[in-house]
């Protein structure tokens, strides 16, 4: 007997279609890791934009209604940035933030106050992680850029034993 688990590990996230998804394993393929560096999985490529942590699975249905029906404008986002952060993250960063991205952030963020749910208070710095442990990775002067034209978000399922489960996106 399956049990469905009482808790969700659950996130927002930019969730890229194939074409986008083929061009960021590239890039990620064209960096040149240390040894020890973990890079991430291409069918993990994607942007965060809210980490939501552990959230009781009865609530799935209202976090639904309450997160994927914000009207969103769709924007283009350029990565192309690359970057190495405390702790050994190497990620893809915007060439810019598009001012549509970060409405959308605080709009979701709104949207998670009204449900009871806390957004991060941490600065949102928009980024695609490409490995982890990687400290002492040469970085490329920069990556080919990518341009993604954005028109959805996902609510995203992360399970230890099978990766990411897209649960909604805004289609």
């Amino acid at each position: 007997m399956n049990e469905q688990p009482s808790s969700l590990r659950l996130f927002l996230a930019l969730w890229p279609d194939d074409t986008v998804r083929a061009q960021l394993r590239a890039a990620r393929d064209a960096w040149t890791w240390p040894r020890g560096a973990t890079p991430v999985h291409t069918d993990k490529l994607h942007l965060t934009l809210h980490f939501l942590g552990s959230v009781a699975a009865e609530r799935l249905p209202e976090l639904r209604a309450g997160l994927l029906h914000l009207p969103m404008t769709p924007f283009d986002l350029r990565l192309g940035r690359p970057e190495s952060w405390h702790g050994g993250i190497a990620v893809l960063a915007p060439l810019e933030e598009p001012p549509a991205l970060l409405a959308l952030h605080a709009e979701l963020a709104q949207a998670l106050a009204a449900l009871g749910m806390a957004p991060e208070r941490r600065p949102y710095r928009p980024h695609v992680t490409m490995a982890r442990r990687a400290d002492g990775v040469a970085l490329p002067a920069q990556d080919p850029v990518i341009d993604w034209h954005v028109d959805r978000y996902a609510l995203v399922e992360s399970r230890p034993d099978a990766g990411y489960i897209v649960l909604h996106d805004d289609a």
